[in-house]
């Protein structure tokens, strides 16, 4: 639980500034951080129709499930679900974000549990003097989205705030050709907003927080719904002195989650409820960190815990019911520290963490950075850990007609990982390449125990070890008004049994074209997979896709601005997920909007 990701780090770390995040299409957070290669959510699919246990994110393919392998920060307090570790990325606006940063890998002792296969930053705008900006977009599907958001500054004190409300009839997610009366479009409708108060008195500064979510969506059958209620309260103070700083952070969440499931005729004609299910929980957390800095070394260490207590009630159809939950407590400490010397950078850290399921674990970690010019190698060795959430231990679920069982059973995944990387930053290009190596252990998987033509019946298993290996690389380069992203990744994941790991495309790619002179901006882009298996029996293959993206941004008079965004340009039909139906990714979609953002004089 740290404030944010050092970039010099011997991590692969991509920024994505505040310009870049408006360049990207897509309604929300996900969908705009796909041109990521290794950065997805499970089965492919958007959060714009995804059920929310199903929004986990993965980078670096060592293997996707609901749950998160990787830590989301906003603002340094975790994202992440207290539950069951997806990310509720409908509360997280890309328009009052001013940069987000992609850690891949465990190269740092810092984090602890979900930060497993990496961390992801996100950094709140600077609040600005009687600063407001609102927006309004519609688009197909009946989709309307509108935004506010304001700041002000005093001598000492900053309040923002932001709020948005959005709505979609949403899309089919099975094709035409195999619909019954029983489908209908998935959707999701949402109101979100924060409130920050902080406070800058010289060496100290303080901020509080408050956000809220509501959210309801429609899961692509008449019977299959759910809903969302959860606030969160955060605090976090600092305080700088000549050569050292100390953080203390804390945050409270409360979350209710409601969803019905059912069962599907072959003919998808008819469907039957099977059970509603009710799921409270509530989180707390803290850390407590200090930092010493010297001429030529540095030194971080500190503390964190994390409770978390929920359950899920299913009340089955037509009689019956059936509990699970219970409560998580971790706690860590961990210490980092580096020195330079010469044109060296070394690396050295270690965590040691009470998982909460008695068990302890150690996460040591050592790198080193080379720079020489415009050159800058990099290299890391690291062990990093995931605790399975009280979601896996204890909660049951339905994805069509495929069941998944919990397991209170459980043990922690466990990963060791290398990699090293050449880096070449020049004026105008920088290139990235990096090779990896993570040998994972008691992977958490989707274990398919039965599969028939109308049911499959899985359940949570720690499967066998798995070895993910692969390369990435990216490039970008700006020229006048133009400018080029490239970036791909290859992927090598497998179960010491051979079987690929389910949700894992061998090879990913983007691709992007800016030109933005004056107040004009045309951004177009390409993403690429390959095929991927949807189970962990390797018996359902996804083909592989290609989507185009644009945006179009020109700017009208002071302050505002008009915009058109098309995803899947091409309308390309492509598979996310067989559950045993096919179920399908988002049809074009285009949005137009008007946006207002400026000072209020």
């Amino acid at each position: 639980m740290v404030e944010h990701v050092d970039a010099e780090t011997p991590a692969n770390i991509t920024v994505v500034n505040q310009q870049e995040l408006q360049e990207t299409p897509g309604v929300n957070l996900d969908d705009r951080l796909r041109q990521i290669p290794g950065f997805s959510l499970f089965r492919r699919t958007s959060s714009l129709v995804a059920h929310p246990t199903t929004q986990g994110v993965s980078l670096r393919g060592i293997g996707s499930s609901g749950t998160s392998r990787s830590l989301v920060l906003w603002d340094g307090i975790p994202a992440n679900d207290p539950f069951g570790g997806w990310v509720y990325w409908t509360r997280l606006a890309p328009e009052e974000l001013s940069r987000v940063e992609v850690s891949r890998g465990a190269s740092t002792s810092i984090f602890g549990d979900r930060a497993m296969g990496g961390a992801i930053a996100l950094f709140s705008r600077e609040p600005e003097p009687f600063h407001l900006n609102a927006s309004y977009e519609g688009g197909n599907e009946n989709t309307q989205d509108v935004t506010a958001g304001f700041s002000n500054l005093w001598s000492r004190w900053a309040l923002s705030g932001f709020g948005r409300a959005f709505t979609t009839d949403g899309y089919f997610i099975v094709p035409e050709n195999l619909r019954g009366r029983a489908d209908t479009p998935a959707n999701v409708r949402f109101v979100t907003g924060d409130v920050r108060l902080d406070y800058f008195g010289g060496a100290n500064s303080l901020f509080f927080k408050t956000d809220l979510l509501a959210e309801q969506r429609h899961n692509g059958t008449v019977l299959q719904r759910n809903s969302t209620g959860m606030g969160e309260l955060a605090l976090h103070y600092s305080r700088q002195m000549t050569n050292d700083t100390l953080s203390v952070l804390g945050f409270y969440d409360q979350e209710g989650f409601r969803s019905t499931f059912s069962s599907v005729a072959l003919t998808r004609n008819t469907e039957t409820l099977t059970y509603f299910q009710r799921v409270p929980s509530e989180a707390g957390g803290g850390a407590a960190m200090w930092q010493h800095h010297q001429t030529g070394w540095n030194l971080l260490g500190g503390g964190d815990f994390y409770r978390t207590e929920g359950f899920s009630t299913d009340s089955l159809v037509p009689t019956g019911q059936r509990v699970g939950g219970g409560s998580l407590l971790q706690h860590g400490l961990f210490a980092q520290t580096d020195k330079t010397l010469g044109p060296l950078h070394l690396f050295l850290g270690a965590r040691h963490t009470f998982t909460g399921l008695g068990r302890t674990f150690f996460s040591p970690s050592a790198g080193l950075v080379a720079g020489r010019g415009r050159w800058r190698a990099r290299g890391s060795v690291y062990r990093s850990f995931r605790a399975p959430t009280l979601n896996e231990l204890y909660r049951n679920f339905q994805q069509g007609n495929a069941s998944t069982l919990a397991n209170p059973a459980l043990l922690p995944e466990s990963m060791f990982g290398a990699e090293a990387g050449l880096d070449f930053v020049g004026e105008s290009s920088t290139v990235r390449f990096t090779l990896y190596r993570n040998s994972l252990s008691d992977l958490i998987s989707n274990v398919t125990l039965s599969s028939s033509r109308n049911q499959i019946i899985r359940q949570r298993q720690n499967a066998a070890a798995a070895l993910s290996r692969g390369a990435e690389i990216s490039a970008d380069h700006r020229w006048r008004n133009w400018r080029g992203e490239l970036a791909y990744l290859y992927v090598d994941s497998r179960f010491s049994t051979g079987l690929w790991l389910s949700q894992v495309p061998r090879h990913q790619g983007s691709a992007d074209l800016t030109y933005q002179k004056g107040g004009t901006l045309a951004s177009a882009g390409v993403r690429s997979y390959s095929a991927q298996f949807d189970d962990d029996l390797n018996q359902f293959l996804l083909p592989g896709f290609t989507t185009v993206q644009l945006v179009v941004r020109q700017h009208l008079v002071r302050g505002l601005s008009a915009s058109l965004a098309l995803e899947n340009l091409l309308d390309r039909q492509y598979y996310v997920a067989f559950s045993p139906t096919p179920n399908t990714g988002a049809p074009r979609l285009w949005r137009v909007g008007l946006r207002w953002d400026g000072r209020i004089h």
